[in-house]
């Protein structure tokens, strides 16, 4: 990717696509989308850009979801959700106070509930803001999770191979030169 241009379309190989073709579930979940399977470029404080599934042609049109059919019965959530907050909740718009406040009151419920139920959430950002050296914070949040800081390096590829390792996919590709995250596991 060298640009936010819009729209995309990718017919490459995908996790969500990896998922579909093994027989599990994926569902992206936008806020400020304004429907179910929309593939304009921005609406409101929603952009495209922050949702890649709806790039790939091999991902169906009913995996790309607003944030408002994000289930409040999580044992009914798919395999592999991803959750994108909007331009603002993901405080590239507003403050950090106003994404902390957003994570806090939309995520945490299912955060509780995936340490008790073998599940796992992972927040992860996006970008860093250009003085860090690409440094990305990623959290991940789950039963089997040992809390704490780990030393290694963890980027994108890192997670992707830990999501496809957990589900016995292969790995696509930056991630097959990488490995997956062990370390934090109980």
């Amino acid at each position: 990717m060298t640009s936010d241009s819009c729209p995309k379309s990718f017919t490459t190989a995908n996790l969500g696509a990896q998922l579909i073709g093994a027989g599990l579930s994926f569902t992206g979940y936008s806020e400020s989308m304004p429907s179910d399977g929309y593939t304009g470029c921005s609406s409101g404080t929603y952009m495209r850009k922050h949702n890649s599934w709806v790039d790939f042609s091999t991902v169906p049109a009913a995996s790309n979801r607003t944030y408002a059919s994000f289930p409040t019965d999580y044992s009914t959530l798919p395999t592999v959700a991803f959750v994108t907050p909007n331009m603002c909740s993901d405080m590239h718009d507003c403050s950090i106070g106003t994404g902390d406040n957003w994570l806090r009151s939309h995520l945490d419920g299912y955060a509780q509930w995936a340490k008790s139920h073998n599940s796992l959430l992972i927040v992860t950002f996006d970008e860093d803001n250009s003085l860090s050296l690409n440094h990305i914070h990623t959290s991940f949040i789950g039963q089997h999770v040992t809390p704490g800081t780990y030393p290694e390096k963890t980027t994108h590829y890192t997670v992707l191979r830990t999501i496809e390792d957990a589900y016995g996919l292969s790995a696509l590709g930056g991630a097959a030169s990488v490995s997956p995250i062990t370390d934090v596991w109980s």
